[in-house]
């Protein structure tokens, strides 16, 4: 049944919401919020929210039911509206209120329930925890979550109280503290839901519920007994000291404020929803949270550059094509697989072929999240030994070894067999698309697809484009990647793209104080306390020093600096980094030995006072580069590109935004500092005087 069966006493609609109450006097509150794709609770959208539910409170209704008249539930609160609160004192008020609407809809005498057909996140699974009951859509595709810790705030719609009453305290400090989102199989193991429907039976199974009234559901005893205020210290400090493993409290002080709300308050209403709204009206006001909500922007910016040409799940998936099945190319060929496409992977050597079918067998076990859904997976990847996939590909991907005379003979041999608007695509890290794409016939039809390593966990792929790549060709490549679930970045062909440009000086200036005798884990940590996910050193082995090698060579023949030849006897030696086990730490079980693996040119020393400065400000230097010459069009793209592509801490908000938060002035007088004691490697870039004239 929907809500409109059965004879209507009443209907009331508002700009954002519709109440209509049926036969049985149970009342459907829909909202479907004007002018957005997605419900969002907005303040508007709650002022409204309360005056239907005093109308809900003065009818008499037998029972509420919470709908979404979009495809989604609710998505969360709005975030543009916190980015524009400047003071805690501001924030407040706005807390406050939607306390009290969530507090008086928890109140209402009749049953509640919220009827999710979709992404329920937030602000949203927040009001959904206020009702008494939650029925979910049978939907693999459907999360539920609480993902604020990923803007640096936490709950603030009282979830922080609510979801330890419902799910217990492991359950809900792992949602809030990691960001996490449930599907609903899960969420109805978890105590989140009450129900989990075909999409058929969804309002149906909400009637029922409303009209039987049964219990609610409650965490089981042990998971209540770990709320007793007797063994909250002892629990708090466990799970704190988990979460000091992941993050900095002066980098991400979030999910340390959620420990110590619970530790504080545990799930008392009396005293946590008031302790709540004041911790998280100074979290949405601190640099972490704004630096945070820009770059969360910034990606739904970079997701919308490639929606304009993205194919529908309705649709036929592309057929891709990629040829190279190392490391990266059947890693490429699985993620397309996973995401919909039809693949074929062809190699030279049957052997690599077979590896990374194997490999992405694997992969697509992981992936699964119903029975079946890894052989589905299964049958969209093809081995193609014979390359004959080519002439029916929508794309093609190159993802053989970085040789310019390889991968033109390569495109040479393509060209002729590619079908009218097909897309030829290279992976290449660092080699400029002009001089690829010589000998082409079209050499308009070629752009840069350069994925990151490893591909199933860095969301960034650059789109290169040529002098020559055709305006459709590089619209065609960045439809593909939001397709694939991917953020495209647009680059202009130029030695190093973005992100191994701004990597390189980082890479080697960690070099550099290897052989001053600053131990490597030392490096490592100290670039680890700026916020980096991992040190340079260790990137460096994860990446391969390989390809740090090749890459480093060419930028150093590119723009006349020393290339990393520290590397060249490891690599030589055939000690690459993580992936041979050993380079410059040794590598068990994919984890670091952090212990020197090559003979230091002195002996060991204390870190110096300016090895931060050593290890970032070359990477601020080179964005400001990249900005000045326009291989990246313009500041905003350059540190979304660097946050995705390099792991450059978010909470800082990127290079160029990082720069502008210190003061160009102060980032340009310390470069200058550091060429006067370490050379002219540090030498500041012309663009900052056109950056920001007035703060030099």
């Amino acid at each position: 049944m929907s809500p409109s069966d059965g004879a209507q006493q009443q209907t009331r609609t508002t700009s954002h919401w519709t109440l209509q109450f049926d036969a049985a006097n149970i009342a459907w509150l829909v909202l479907d919020k004007v002018g957005a794709s997605a419900n969002s609770l907005s303040r508007d959208v709650m002022t409204e929210f309360d005056a239907r539910l005093r109308e809900v409170a003065a009818g008499g209704a037998r029972g509420l039911a919470i709908c979404s008249g979009k495809t989604g539930f609710i998505a969360g609160a709005d975030v543009a509206e916190f980015a524009q609160v400047s003071t805690p004192e501001e924030a407040l008020p706005f807390i406050h209120e939607a306390h009290a609407i969530l507090a008086r809809l928890e109140a209402l005498p009749c049953p509640t329930v919220a009827v999710i057909n979709g992404y329920c996140l937030g602000g949203g699974l927040e009001l959904a925890l206020a009702c008494r009951y939650r029925v979910c859509v049978d939907d693999a595709k459907v999360t539920l979550g609480l993902p604020e810790v990923m803007l640096g705030i936490h709950p603030g719609f009282g979830g922080t109280v609510r979801a330890v009453r419902q799910l217990g305290v492991s359950v809900a400090m792992d949602m809030m503290l990691t960001g996490k989102n449930l599907r609903p199989d899960r969420a109805l193991m978890a105590g989140l839901v009450d129900r989990v429907v075909p999409r058929s039976d969804l309002h149906e199974a909400a009637r029922q519920l409303l009209m039987r009234s049964p219990p609610r559901r409650k965490p089981a005893l042990g998971q209540r007994a770990l709320g007793w205020r007797i063994l909250r210290p002892l629990v708090a400090r466990k799970i704190g000291q988990q979460v000091a493993k992941r993050a900095r409290r002066e980098h991400y002080p979030a999910p340390y404020a959620i420990v110590d709300l619970w530790r504080e308050h545990g799930a008392n209403a009396r005293t946590g929803y008031k302790a709540e709204a004041e911790s998280v009206a100074r979290l949405v006001c601190s640099p972490t949270s704004r630096n945070l909500v820009r770059v969360f922007f910034l990606q739904e910016r970079l997701k919308r550059l490639g929606e304009g040409g993205a194919r529908g799940d309705d649709q036929t998936p592309a057929h891709v094509h990629v040829v190279g099945a190392g490391v990266m190319g059947g890693d490429i060929a699985a993620w397309c697989a996973v995401r919909g496409c039809t693949v074929t992977l062809t190699d030279r050597a049957p052997e690599l072929v077979q590896a990374a079918v194997a490999r992405a067998e694997s992969f697509f076990a992981k992936r699964s999240r119903v029975p079946g859904q890894a052989a589905q997976y299964r049958t969209r990847l093809a081995p193609d030994l014979s390359g004959c996939g080519v002439e029916g590909a929508d794309i093609i991907i190159e993802a053989i070894s970085e040789n310019i005379e390889a991968k033109r003979a390569l495109f040479r041999a393509l060209e002729p067999r590619l079908k009218p608007g097909a897309v030829l695509a290279t992976n290449t890290s660092s080699l400029m698309l002009e001089t690829l794409s010589q000998g082409l016939a079209e050499p308009g039809r070629l752009v840069g697809l350069h994925f990151f390593n490893p591909v199933s966990q860095m969301p960034l792929v650059e789109i290169i484009s040529g002098e020559q790549t055709r305006a459709e060709t590089r619209n065609a490549a960045l439809a593909f990647t939001r397709a694939i679930d991917k953020l495209p970045l647009p680059c202009r062909s130029a030695p190093g793209f973005l992100v191994n440009r701004v990597l390189m000086p980082y890479l080697t200036e960690a070099m550099h104080l290897a052989q001053e005798g600053v131990p490597l884990a030392e490096i490592d940590r100290v670039a680890e306390g700026f916020g980096m996910p991992i040190g340079p050193i260790e990137l460096a082995d994860t990446v391969g020093l390989d390809v740090c090698l090749h890459v480093g060579r060419i930028l150093a023949a590119a723009f006349g600096r020393p290339a990393p030849d520290e590397l060249a006897a490891l690599v030589e030696a055939g000690n690459l980094g993580r992936k041979t086990g050993r380079g410059l730490y040794e590598w068990q079980d994919g984890r670091p030995r952090k212990t020197l693996q090559h003979e230091p040119t002195a002996a060991m020393q204390p870190v110096p006072a300016d090895a931060e400065d050593r290890l970032i400000l070359p990477m601020l230097n080179e964005a400001v580069a990249i900005l000045r010459e326009g291989v990246v069009a313009e500041e905003d793209l350059i540190d979304v590109g660097v946050i995705f592509g390099t792991g450059f801490p978010p909470f800082r908000g990127g290079p160029l935004h990082h720069a502008r938060q210190r003061g160009i002035a102060d980032v340009v007088a310390s470069l200058q500092r550091l060429e006067g004691r370490h050379g002219a490697r540090f030498r500041p870039d012309a663009g900052w005087q056109s950056l920001d004239p007035v703060g030099l």
